[in-house]
């Protein structure tokens, strides 16, 4: 245990501590923005337990890869795939019309949500984790305890962003394509950040952000006004 708790409280802990609050602040912002748009459509009794069991899923995912696959996380290619699988989840959760239907049932499933909250936030993680890793390691005698403090501040963070940005969506729901969007510019910023492929894609990074964000919005734009006439004419799915 003295290991642990080595380091702490310096000088030097305090400023590492610093930088990954305010990493935890803008890093986690998309991971609860994540958590809300999973849940939109889940039956109002649900959404609180998918928020807190897909958000401390997500933490302790977080937990076993910083303590145990930092490395593999910085392995090339990692966070390329990662951006495109995010992208496809950001138009997915932009398109998802699994509302409740006439007779009160959900059909929205509550292990479907928490399993895109965990597989996406496993995704979105990947900058994070790196990110407090790399804080960390300026104070050698106190990364643990800096790693544990860092991991500790990002639960309320997420849960409660989580379930603000859920009551602002079903206040105004033009938001959601908003979430989705802010989801589309993560996916640009991981692909461009990997160590394999990145190098070819950094110089248009820009670009890149602002093309992927319209191919979220733009896309799940067309599929939920397709969506909408079939409704409309009666020719959905549900029918």
């Amino acid at each position: 245990m003295e290991s642990l708790f080595a380091g702490m409280f310096s000088p030097e802990w305090f400023a590492a501590l610093s930088g990954i609050l305010l990493l935890d602040i803008l890093l986690s912002g998309d991971n609860a923005i994540l958590i809300a748009l999973a849940c939109k459509n889940l039956p109002e009794h649900n959404k609180k337990k998918a928020i807190f069991i897909g958000g401390f899923g997500a933490v302790f995912i977080r937990i076993v890869c910083t303590l145990f696959a930092t490395s593999v996380l910085a392995a090339p290619y990692i966070e390329f795939i990662g951006g495109a699988a995010l992208l496809y989840i950001a138009v997915k959760l932009l398109t998802d019309h699994k509302e409740n239907n006439e007779e009160g049932e959900a059909p929205a499933s509550f292990g479907a949500a928490v399993r895109t909250i965990l597989i996406a936030d496993f995704i979105m993680s990947i900058d994070n984790i790196l990110s407090l890793a790399g804080v960390a390691n300026t104070v050698p005698e106190g990364k643990w305890s800096l790693i544990i403090c860092g991991l500790l501040i990002s639960i309320p963070i997420v849960l409660f962003g989580a379930q603000i940005f859920l009551k602002l969506m079903q206040k105004v729901p033009a938001l959601i394509y908003g979430g989705a969007a802010i989801l589309g510019w993560t996916a640009a910023e991981l692909m461009t950040a990997d160590k394999g492929l990145g190098m070819y894609f950094e110089p248009y990074a820009l670009a890149m952000k602002i093309g992927f964000v319209a191919i979220v919005l733009g896309l799940g734009y067309y599929l939920n006004r397709r969506y909408a006439k079939e409704v409309k004419l009666g020719v959905t799915d549900n029918e």
